[in-house]
């Protein structure tokens, strides 16, 4: 039996000092990129969401899936991840079915937990109440896509007899991430599926649907995975090796892998290339290694990467997105 995994793209839209180019530039680039890579046979895009951060991580990915939407026929497009205690839920299960009803159903809602203090601060949230905050969102967002009156009375929400519309005609995918066990044991139990990041927890994923009486044969896993792919991993790695470190400690700094007074910042791109959650292969390397995984996880469905790292210029990254296009995705898709 034939099976269906997509194969996407992941932006964040970041555009540090060192390197920076016009915004405007940078988005307009990025799209044209998008419209290409569903050319060359690319099967979704998915958007991240940070806020208050000098380089312009994107703090409204929704407002750029409708651009992307307008411009492309087929791909997915999804976010991995909004960070949803930031949010009201009703607004965002309304923008997520405009945007579900804008494109015929190509939309799905990926969301997370968050974890940086400053952006919490901000829109008058805790820390500490993040659990309820999402729980109860992701119910009253349910809800909301349902056309059914949402009358729901929580901890931290209380919304009346109303009504969201217009409700979306193909339901989005409510989608959660995770990396510790506690938030990945919340996945298995309330969400359509795991965003995973860089492999970690996708066993624990599925030790967790069984737990609580679903069948992880059912489980649904959104793969973004970290993989840097090109014809001389050698050469790219001296290319990227500064984009890297910059990724990889600011995502450090901000709490992303613990507390961040106590985790290590990498020291060079050396080190952040060889011990972070990157993985620099040739085509070859990467059909094998893809082809591994999506076998041990029947449940992945869909596998998306970097379509360029902070800083880097566009060209380097759609240089790397039209050889993977051209040497890696049709094998993969034939082995599978």
């Amino acid at each position: 039996m034939t099976r269906q995994v997509n194969f996407g793209l992941w932006y964040d839209f970041r555009n540090p000092d060192p390197w920076r180019v016009p915004f405007e530039t940078l988005y307009e680039e990025c799209l044209e990129q998008i419209v290409e890579a569903e050319r060359l046979g690319f099967d979704s895009v998915w958007m991240t969401e940070h806020h208050f951060c000098d380089d312009g991580y994107t703090p409204s990915p929704l407002v750029i899936g409708g651009a992307i939407g307008a411009r492309t026929k087929r791909m997915r497009i999804g976010t991995n991840l909004m960070v949803l205690p930031l949010h009201n839920p009703i607004r965002i299960a309304e923008d997520a079915a405009t945007l579900s009803l804008l494109t015929k159903g190509r939309f799905d809602l990926g969301v997370g937990i968050g974890y940086r203090e400053l952006e919490f601060r901000q829109f008058g949230r805790e820390l500490k109440q993040r659990p309820s905050l999402v729980e109860e969102s992701m119910e009253i967002i349910r809800r909301a896509w349902s056309g059914e009156p949402i009358n729901f009375e929580g901890k931290r929400f209380q919304v009346g007899d109303l009504r969201v519309t217009p409700a979306p005609e193909h339901v989005p995918k409510l989608y959660l991430g995770a990396m510790a066990e506690p938030a990945i044991d919340r996945v298995a139990r309330i969400a359509d599926g795991f965003l995973s990041t860089g492999g970690i927890g996708q066993d624990i994923y599925l030790e967790c649907l069984k737990k609580h009486g679903r069948d992880p044969v059912d489980g649904v896993i959104i793969a973004g995975h970290w993989a840097i792919i090109s014809d001389d991993p050698e050469r790219e790695a001296a290319a990227v090796g500064p984009y890297a470190l910059y990724q990889s400690n600011q995502y450090i700094e901000w709490g992303a892998f613990g507390p961040p007074d106590s985790t290590p910042r990498f020291p060079d791109a050396q080190t952040a290339l060889s011990l972070g959650l990157y993985k620099l292969w040739d085509a070859d390397t990467a059909v094998q290694e893809f082809i591994q995984f999506l076998r041990a996880y029947p449940q992945v469905k869909d596998l998306h990467i970097w379509a360029r790292l902070p800083g880097e210029s566009i060209a380097a990254g759609q240089r790397r997105i039209e050889y993977v296009a051209k040497h890696v995705l049709p094998r993969v898709r034939a082995a599978i």
